[in-house]
């Protein structure tokens, strides 16, 4: 049986999620660049029809991560409502013609297609369901292939929306080619949103300044803020190598002292599976409002990441067993940034 996954109601506030999802077998399809260019294509296109916010993200060869905001969903007007369908389906489909020409008119849309668009609008589930279909459809068309793509339905952590909680989920999704032994510095590697920004993409920028905040010197200074935040504080220097990645390891088999941000460079299942991400206070009140998800026994919600230097963070679902992970699998590295 599914567990149901936690969410926030966009008509109450916004809400952060990082989504994960798997190519079915772990196949290597997304290896090839302009694979993964086509699905960060179909990523930005539906976040822009969505009205999500792409905070980061990083594209793998066999899965990929999004972190995601869902903003409180808006009273969109007429003109703003062609905007995003404009972004999604083209200037020339037919759908968007037909609300365009209805405003020239100066009529108004119609509520039963004003309701059906936004009925898949701000909101994870169909945001990530749609992408992940439409990247099906057109990965089996064009690879001659039929069948299923993905292993099983998204996964999704609920995180709490606050700078240094979103700061440290974004720097665990952007050090994925880093701890996968791609490259050295994710700057170097085009599908995640820190080497993006650092390309001077917009939209990737946007993300990065959600959470470290808009600098004075342009978008030099706002990538350079939160790779302080990637590499200074963590004590790896300007790139991490095989060697310091096997210290860190060495460190952590050796249960000794790791920063935050190097225990980063380690697999965390908690950032995956924990179901919420946040201080006591924010997974305390999501256990209260979900209460009748938990057996009698348990009293409380709020679990600490053991084992992880992570004194302020809590998770909502407690993991007893390879909490932390060390590799990605070797094959992997086949994959070019």
């Amino acid at each position: 049986m599914r567990r149901p996954r936690f969410k926030l109601s966009s008509f109450e506030s916004p809400a952060v999620y990082h989504c994960i999802s798997r190519i079915v077998g772990g196949e290597f399809l997304l290896a090839p660049a302009a694979v993964r260019e086509t699905l960060r294509r179909m990523m930005r296109r539906q976040a822009a029809f969505c009205g999500v916010q792409i905070i980061t993200y990083s594209l793998m060869s066999n899965h990929f991560h999004i972190l995601t905001r869902v903003p409180i969903q808006p009273d969109l007007s007429d003109l703003e409502l062609l905007k995003r369908v404009e972004a999604f389906y083209g200037k020339q489909a037919p759908e968007r013609l037909r609300i365009a020409e209805t405003i020239a008119m100066g009529g108004a849309v119609r509520d039963q297609e004003r309701l059906r668009l936004l009925k898949r609008m701000n909101d994870v589930s169909v945001f990530m369901k749609e992408l992940k279909q439409r990247f099906s459809v057109w990965y089996n068309k064009n690879h001659n292939r039929f069948g299923t793509l993905w292993s099983e339905r998204f996964r999704s952590l609920l995180v709490e929306d606050r700078t240094e909680v979103i700061r440290t989920v974004a720097a665990y999704i952007d050090l994925n080619p880093v701890r996968a032994g791609l490259v050295d510095d994710p700057i170097d590697y085009r599908f995640c949103g820190y080497g993006e920004a650092a390309a001077g993409v917009t939209l990737a920028i946007n993300g990065i300044e959600c959470f470290e905040g808009a600098g004075d010197g342009g978008w030099r200074s706002v990538v350079g803020k939160y790779r302080e935040t990637l590499f200074s504080k963590s004590g790896a220097g300007n790139a991490v190598g095989p060697q310091e990645l096997e210290k860190i390891r060495e460190i952590w088999r050796a249960r000794g002292r790791l920063s935050p941000l190097q225990a980063l460079l380690l697999r965390i299942r908690y950032f995956n599976d924990g179901a919420v991400l946040g201080s006591k206070q924010f997974v305390e009140t999501l256990f209260q409002k979900h209460r009748d998800r938990f057996g009698p026994k348990r009293e409380t919600g709020a679990r600490t990441l053991r084992s992880l230097p992570f004194k302020d963070l809590r998770i909502l679902r407690a993991l007893r067993v390879r909490v932390v992970g060390e590799n990605q699998p070797r094959t992997a590295r086949r994959m070019t940034p």
